[in-house]
């Protein structure tokens, strides 16, 4: 058996109608697991299960739409993946959001609060469903999308990276819980990543010129840079890692 294989396994993954959430799916899905599309949108999520399942046939994925800052509709995405599949061994907390680019000192009260409970309370609840599940099975992965932000200081995304700062504290303290269950908590933090989340970025030249002159890669990373990372946290090849923090971001923050 391959260290990789996930067949039998099934996956939630949050945020998953495009970027990084997407690229998780596919290669969870590609690597045998059986996986749940989820954002706000339904015609997002149907579409992205339409190509998972017309590459590895019917079944191999469902959508259920939620909105994260909802608890009842985070119930219905556990409740709903339990009526389909049976079990969720794999939980992917991905989506979030950032509500403010600028500086600390512009940041109001309702934009700060917003990024928390998207980022971190959302988490802890959709954690705090599927956890017991994995304890009784003596075996399940949940993997936090953390970032390099929550790991230094910030002139332009503080608050963002706060809240990533928190999931990082976040895994290591369900790790020593669920780690006497055989349940893996861990978290990766990218670099800027290619995607529409971090399109600010990503056009902000002086980000740009950091990372194409002193990152060791000399590039943005892709979707799939964060996959790979996943599926190793995911499958028998991650068993042994808990509660850390796996920095995927081309090398930029040891340079």
């Amino acid at each position: 058996m391959s260290l990789f294989d996930l067949s039998g396994k099934v996956a939630i993954v949050t945020g998953s109608s495009r970027g990084i959430g997407r690229a998780i799916a596919e290669r969870f899905a590609e690597h045998g697991a059986r996986v749940v599309i989820s954002s706000r949108k339904a015609a997002d999520c149907d579409e992205v299960v339409a190509a998972i399942d017309g590459r590895h046939g019917p079944g191999t994925s469902i959508a259920v739409p939620a909105n994260i800052s909802s608890r009842e509709d985070l119930q219905r995405l556990v409740d709903t993946t339990l009526e389909v599949f049976g079990k969720v061994d794999i939980l992917v907390c991905n989506a979030a959001s950032n509500r403010h680019y600028g500086p600390m000192s512009t940041l109001g009260d309702d934009a700060f609060r917003k990024i928390l409970e998207n980022n971190v309370i959302a988490n802890h609840w959709l954690i705090q469903l599927v956890a017991p599940g994995m304890c009784r099975a003596r075996d399940g992965s949940i993997i936090v999308l953390s970032s390099i932000a929550g790991l230094r200081g910030q002139s332009m995304i503080g608050a963002y990276g706060i809240s990533k700062a928190a999931d990082m504290q976040l895994v290591r303290n369900l790790a020593v819980e669920f780690g006497p269950s055989n349940v893996r908590v861990n978290s990766i933090a990218p670099g800027v990543i290619r995607t529409r989340f971090a399109q600010t970025l990503v056009e902000d030249e002086s980000v740009r010129a950091q990372v194409e002159d002193h990152s060791p890669l000399r590039r943005f990373g892709e979707p799939d840079d964060v996959a790979g990372v996943a599926v190793f946290l995911a499958s028998a090849a991650g068993r042994y890692v808990a509660g850390q923090t796996l920095v995927v971001d081309g090398g930029g923050s040891i340079a």
